[in-house]
């Protein structure tokens, strides 16, 4: 289910500060460079691009930031768990850091770290609704239906507006309800059984 938010890329992260550019402007050039590419739909462009501030300058923070949005984008989650980790190194309080890596791993399959950075980013962060429903569907994956509703409704609760969770936690429902149906059907429940077959239709 791909009902994680995107993400938006901007020129320079408000969220953890600005870096001092100590090699010259040639790293900055490319910094704005790879950021047009990006904003073009070019990912891969714009990855050479922040590898070569990194390469100039490897404390420039941003460029990991913004090189792990590229790795995201073009479906190199590997890439973009590094590069996320990159900056939680230098940034271990900033709750969007570990989001992003959350997402990045639920991308892997890798439920219990998504839940572990997204747990991580609400214990920071505890109004950070998009974080609870990101840990809500990887909940979801794992089949702990009442710990995603329960995230969905934090969720919820913070953005009354917030559309994706409501799906989600209907999703979550109706597969609370398959599951809870076919242990009655199993054991003889006709209407269980019925109310099965109309919710696998």
């Amino acid at each position: 289910m791909k009902r994680f938010r995107g993400i938006i890329l901007v020129s320079f992260l408000v969220i953890i500060g600005h870096p001092h550019i100590t090699e010259g402007a040639d790293a900055q050039y490319y910094f704005d460079r790879g950021n047009a590419f990006f904003n073009e739909g070019q990912p891969e462009k714009a990855i050479k691009d922040y590898t070569e501030v990194i390469s100039i300058n490897p404390n420039f923070i941003e460029a990991y930031y913004n090189r792990g949005q590229a790795y995201y984008r073009n479906g190199q989650y590997d890439e973009a768990i590094a590069d996320y980790t990159r900056v939680i190194d230098s940034y271990p309080d900033n709750a969007e850091i570990y989001n992003l890596r959350g997402l990045a791993y639920y991308k892997k399959g890798r439920y219990d770290n998504a839940i572990e950075d997204e747990t991580m980013a609400v214990s920071i962060k505890p109004d950070f609704a998009a974080a609870y429903h990101n840990r809500g569907i990887a909940y979801a994956k794992k089949g702990k239906y009442d710990a995603a509703i329960d995230d969905y409704n934090k969720a919820i609760a913070l953005e009354p507006g917030f559309i994706d969770a409501y799906f989600s936690r209907g999703v979550a429902y109706v597969r609370k309800a398959s599951s809870d149906f076919k242990k009655a059907c199993d054991k003889g429940n006709r209407f269980a059984c019925e109310n099965l077959k109309q919710i696998s239709e």
